[in-house]
């Protein structure tokens, strides 16, 4: 039995298309995809080791629900691949690039891990999206999104997608979707697919506009530091370089000035919404220690670089000299009442 809906399925084939997996299957939002997946292919028993950071609401589900449910969870966060697997490693689970730091796991090096042991791996590409970066080319078995997030990209609708083989997605549609129930509507799968029409375009306006913001901030003194793929500074500029067409439209920067400078800096801009969101066509940011990654314990936020200084942007389509000077003006502002 077919558990779905015609226009939801158009967007699924649409999907599966764009990361050249056999099938995928659409769920109400990113965390059902995600729960979905955890509750399909994992048991009690079983360990989940992840890669980070990641989103606060993925990493909070793996320690708050997984492990009551009896599945062992590990922080494999800067250790060296051959450290993650021990006998009870069922699944490795990584973000491309991070959030909100933006770094850039090994994609090839995940998936021949996996391979090697026979462990399930997991990418979520919600920043990359498949016009960047296409995971299961790197060996990766499964890969989702957030679709509310870029493959939507106007901010007005929900929506999980996940990808993979024809006989795992048809298990997640059995089990994940059937007895979990995170459905999609149709009137969602079709915003959905609306927004999938134009990804091209806008992400190749991200991309131009984020690698403007990046270089600009990077050479501004209130800036500490400028997490971007597409800077040479960036730890892992090289590998992005490798496994990325292009460095998407995230930015994050620590300021000089921790969480006050931070939150006045936010206060200053004028064409950024703050918005914990992503991927919209309009420019967003948020403040991660206190939004996305609010319920992480301080000591985690500590070792992931999520620092109370830390500011997270979106950068939206509009003109980068627009977004520039609006940056521009903000930090000049709280330049002005941090000297007070």
């Amino acid at each position: 039995m077919f558990i779905g809906n015609p226009t939801v399925r158009v967007f699924e084939e649409k999907i599966a298309s764009l990361e050249e997996v056999e099938d995928a299957v659409a769920f109400a939002s990113g965390m059902a995809a995600i729960s979905a997946v955890a509750f399909t292919f994992l048991k009690p028993g079983d360990e989940l080791v992840f890669s980070g950071p990641l989103y606060g609401g993925t990493e909070g589900f793996f320690f708050e629900v997984l492990t009551q449910l009896g599945i062992q969870v590990r922080d494999a966060s800067g250790q060296p691949p051959e450290t993650w697997i021990r006998p009870q490693t069922r699944m490795l689970y990584a973000e491309t690039p991070t959030n909100p730091t933006l770094r850039i796991n090994d994609l090839a090096a995940v998936g021949n891990l996996g391979r090697e042991h026979g462990v399930i791996t997991v990418v979520d590409n919600t920043f990359a999206t498949p016009y960047l970066t296409r995971p299961v080319g790197y060996g990766i078995d499964i890969v989702l999104h957030s679709a509310t997030k870029y493959l939507g990209g106007h901010g007005d609708t929900l929506g999980g997608v996940v990808g993979g083989p024809a006989e795992m997605m048809a298990e997640l549609r059995s089990h994940g979707l059937r007895h979990v129930g995170g459905a999609i509507s149709p009137a969602d799968a079709f915003l959905l697919l609306r927004g999938v029409k134009t990804l091209a375009l806008r992400m190749e306006a991200h991309c131009d506009g984020a690698e403007a913001v990046a270089g600009y901030l990077e050479q501004h003194p209130l800036v500490e530091r400028v997490y971007y793929p597409g800077l040479p500074s960036h730890p892992d500029h090289e590998l992005a370089a490798r496994q990325m067409d292009r460095y998407g439209g995230m930015v994050s920067l620590e300021l000089k000035g921790g969480e006050f400078a931070a939150k006045d800096f936010l206060d200053n801009l004028v064409f950024f919404t703050q918005a914990v969101s992503l991927g919209d066509v309009e420019s967003l940011a948020t403040h991660p220690a206190s939004t996305t990654h609010e319920l992480l314990p301080e000591e985690v936020l500590k070792r992931q670089g999520i620092t109370p200084g830390l500011v997270r942007i979106s950068v939206g389509i509009e003109d980068p000299q627009d977004l520039i000077e609006d940056i521009e003006q903000a930090l000049a502002k709280t330049v002005a009442v941090n000297a007070q």
